[in-house]
């Protein structure tokens, strides 16, 4: 059976490239192919805003290079889209025209507002953010936009991008300090225009391959022992030692630096001073990445446009359900084990012996759902590959940090293990935070235990104390002897933290 697949052909000022997504099992289109050119057509557009022979020739060959891929996949859906350096092209029917005439693709030309718009699509889309201030650097043009509670508030594009920033400030390959002072000078123009974006205190989320650049070369700098960019957050004080990095490099060191691409490396140091100053402006302390950008937003669109529903109404839920098509999650298990564990949770709370935010709560459940989950790969060390698969896949709704504690309270086997799994990223939790997730994942452990057989039959949980004892009374639509069973062995990781003897009492 042929797989149905989708493809998006972004032609920007700095890189034009060819996406193909493929529908899986789940039934989500997922990327499958990724194909970049370097053309950088912001070079080929003069004075008078002519996109040049010699540019419309290279987009040309570009294009026919992507037809013979698009072809082999026999690809009939293909989304062309156009940002700055053809928006900004006073011979833009010529070019689209020569398009047209010369390969299979039909170009659209993007407006500003559409180009923020999917940029702002896919962050809503892929990241935990409810509200900030999304940046995507192009070649030719810098989009802005804020969003409030989900919802798109404001948008600006500026004609000004990597490349050209570069081609008006810095003669060399890297700039001088008096042609940074100018470049400085002149963004503080250009973002001071916008009133809105003053002082927000919102995260600035960036997208695309300068913002991704500058996430790689922070991570390279510092050891960071997390796979992917993908919501990778920095701080203010991060995006200015990367910044001090950079211009510390001679330009031969600046291509050969870990995480930068060498097509980048006399582009990066614009990106990062515009990164720097809106940081700055909007009053924040805190760069978050977003690998999903404009083809994301494109593609999000078109994909959700039989249901009028362009903004996922939750990030973390449409992971979860992803996450469970992929690995064969027995959902009504799932829910079961979420609800006895949540039940345990609330009766600790009640006598004092646990104390949970709304945030722990919603690790609790999400955990909870995907405990054991690395059984897909193999039963006997389920709890290792659980911990491998969620610590190492990207959870769109799910900051790295978050994505860790997930991963150690969903792969709780017992604290020996909990102490290895987390050797590598102590650095990021008190000695507190460690323990609450610890006795969160004995909590989940202990309830998966009463849901042993799949049945189902937990109805009710009460806890009652009686000195240095704890006595749960479990309430059965059938016989619990299996239950009862596992319970019986897996209840000491659970003692051991509360430092409590546990009785469990079954009844129907």
């Amino acid at each position: 059976m042929d797989q149905e697949k989708y493809a998006i052909i972004d032609i920007g000022s700095n890189t034009i490239r060819l996406v193909i997504y493929t529908r899986d099992k789940s039934g989500r289109f997922t990327e499958s192919e990724n194909v970049k050119a370097v053309a950088r057509l912001r070079n080929y557009l003069n004075e008078e805003n002519i996109l040049e022979r010699e540019g419309i020739e290279i987009l040309l060959k570009t294009l026919q290079s992507f037809q013979e891929v698009t072809r082999h996949h026999q690809l009939k859906a293909i989304k062309c889209v156009a940002t700055a350096a053809v928006r900004q092209a006073e011979n833009q029917d010529e070019i689209m025209a020569a398009v047209e005439s010369e390969t299979d693709f039909t170009m659209r030309i993007l407006s500003e507002f559409e180009e923020a718009n999917y940029g702002y699509l896919a962050v809503v889309n892929s990241t935990p953010f409810a509200s900030g201030i999304t940046v995507d650097i192009g070649g030719g043009s810098t989009e802005i936009t804020y969003f409030d509670n989900r919802q798109l508030i404001y948008f600006y594009s500026f004609p000004f991008g990597a490349l050209s920033l570069k081609q008006q400030f810095i003669q060399g390959d890297t700039p001088t300090k008096g042609e940074l002072r100018e470049l400085r000078s002149f963004l503080k123009e250009q973002f001071d225009q916008l009133e809105w974006l003053a002082d927000k205190r919102l995260p600035l989320i960036g997208i695309g391959g300068s913002a991704r650049n500058m996430a790689q070369i922070h991570q390279e700098h510092i050891e960071y022992p997390f796979s992917g960019v993908h919501q990778y957050v920095m701080s203010k004080d991060d995006v200015e030692e990367v910044n001090g990095l950079l211009k510390s490099l001679e330009f031969s060191e600046l291509q050969r630096l870990e995480g930068l691409s060498k097509d980048r490396a006399d582009i990066i140091i614009p990106a990062v001073e515009v990164f720097r100053y809106l940081m700055e402006f909007i009053d924040t302390k805190q760069f978050a990445l977003s690998r999903k950008g404009l083809r994301d937003g494109v593609f999000y669109e078109e994909t959700t446009k039989d249901f009028d529903l362009s903004v996922f109404p939750n990030v973390v839920e449409e992971s979860f359900h992803e996450l469970a098509i992929d690995y064969d999650i027995n959902l009504i298990h799932a829910f079961h084990v979420t609800n006895s564990a949540l039940l345990i949770s609330k009766e600790l709370e009640e006598v004092g012996l646990l104390s949970l935010e709304e945030e722990d709560y919603k690790r609790l459940k999400l955990s909870s759902a995907l405990y054991n989950l690395g059984s897909y790969i193999d039963s006997e060390s389920s709890h290792q590959h659980t911990f491998y698969l969620l610590s190492n896949r990207t959870i769109d709704g799910l900051l790295h940090k978050e994505r860790v504690i997930v991963a150690l309270m969903a792969s709780f086997k017992n604290r020996e293990i909990f102490k290895r799994n987390v050797a590598l990223y102590e650095k990021w939790f008190g000695k507190d935070e460690l323990a609450k997730f610890s006795l969160l994942g004995a909590i989940i452990k202990l309830a998966y235990s009463l849901n042993a057989t799949k049945r189902d039959i937990v109805k009710a949980i009460e806890l009652e104390e009686k000195d240095e004892e704890l006595i749960f009374s479990v309430q059965c639509s059938e016989d619990w002897k299996p239950e009862q069973y596992q319970v019986e062995k897996q209840k000491k990781h659970l003692e051991k933290q509360l430092k409590k003897t546990i009785d469990f009492k079954f009844y129907k």
